[in-house]
């Protein structure tokens, strides 16, 4: 098993796309790329913490790709918005790939430039690249919260 870190937005919705994915094993919604220690939602939320809402998942590589879930990250949110997804506006909304290893790293990159030569976008895209931190895992009401909610996404 693998581990890939994603930040596109909120996680909630973001967690329910990858769950649906054959060869993901496990999701997590939590708080990666800040600086302080075990951060809450509420400190997240500010701003000022610096970490991004992201989903953490485990997937069996030899069931899907990491190439295969970077093309669900770039289809399942809009990377040429500076810090925004939708009505959800701040840092930790931040479109970003948190890579765990050097290979998830060169895959990163050569997709993201091939996203951005494909004319696909108007605007240059902003997603981060940048070495996995240290994972924080939200509080466990988001865990999942979708699902709970009997949802499939946040768009109604």
């Amino acid at each position: 098993m693998e581990k890939a870190t994603f930040g596109a937005g909120c996680f909630w919705g973001v967690e329910a796309t990858f769950q649906k994915i054959n060869g993901v094993s496990k999701t997590e919604v939590g708080y990666l790329g800040g600086k302080k220690e075990n951060p809450t939602y509420k400190e997240v939320c500010t701003g000022n913490t610096g970490h991004a809402e992201v989903v953490q998942l485990e997937f069996d590589p030899n069931i899907v790709s990491y190439e295969d879930l970077l093309e669900v990250f770039w289809e399942n949110h809009n990377p040429t918005t500076l810090n925004r997804q939708g009505p959800d506006i701040g840092t930790q909304y931040r479109s970003a790939i948190f890579y765990h290893s050097e290979g998830q790293k060169e895959a990163a990159n050569q997709s993201k430039q091939k996203k951005q030569a494909s004319g696909k976008y108007k605007k240059d895209i902003v997603t981060e690249i940048t070495p996995a931190s240290t994972f924080y895992k939200a509080e466990e009401y988001h865990q999942k919260y979708l699902e709970k909610k009997g949802q499939d996404s946040c768009h109604f």
